[in-house]
């Protein structure tokens, strides 16, 4: 049991070692567009879903690279961080495959059933890794998914109260529709990966 955790925290060091290249774009590119909506006076919001309006529908896949101000990005980036860290350690190809899930049908679920107004940010999908994260924890049963699953929620247990409405200016639809994605994902993940090496 010591040599196989050994093994699976050394895995997880390595592999991130291995991914902080990787890392630092993902987290650069919202920085990115933040810069750059600044700069155009934040007309690129106008790129976040807007609900049941044929011209929100970009915003699925545009919503989380967008962030209303400094603060909503600067606390998105630490979780973004760490959890596309957790996610990765499975290979870049499964976290491109992941985020995209989670970005479809979170963002279709925000779309058809999110309160009227734009909704922008990275939170579905970081809910959306995090809720895969621990959901691992049954589906795998892995002594690595389950040392990823449970700093996942030591770290960021907070995460899943963003699910209830309260916050003023908090798309609470976003994190809860985020965990949704999530937890999806997980269950249908395994089929798809079966698909696409068959």
């Amino acid at each position: 049991m010591l040599n196989e955790l050994t093994q699976s925290l050394n895995l997880i060091i390595s592999q991130t070692q291995a991914n902080l290249k990787t890392l630092s774009i993902i987290v650069a590119i919202p920085w990115l567009v933040f810069a750059v909506n600044e700069l155009l006076g934040k007309r690129l919001l106008l790129l976040g879903i807007l609900p049941r309006h044929l011209r929100g529908l970009p915003g699925i896949l545009f919503c989380p690279f967008l962030h209303a101000n400094f603060n909503h990005l600067f606390f998105n980036s630490i979780p973004l961080l760490v959890l596309s860290n957790f996610i990765l350690i499975n290979g870049l190809t499964y976290f491109i495959l992941v985020s995209l899930l989670i970005m479809l049908i979170s963002g279709l679920l925000i779309w058809c059933f999110a309160k009227p107004g734009l909704h922008v940010g990275a939170s579905s999908l970081i809910t959306g890794y995090w809720a895969l994260l621990v959901s691992d924890i049954v589906q795998h049963g892995t002594l690595t998914t389950l040392i990823l699953g449970i700093l996942s929620v030591y770290y960021f247990a907070g995460i899943f109260f963003g699910i209830f409405p309260g916050k003023k200016g908090v798309s609470w639809e976003g994190h809860l529709f985020g965990l949704v994605a999530g937890l999806a994902t997980g269950f249908f993940l395994p089929s798809i990966l079966n698909i696409l090496v068959g």
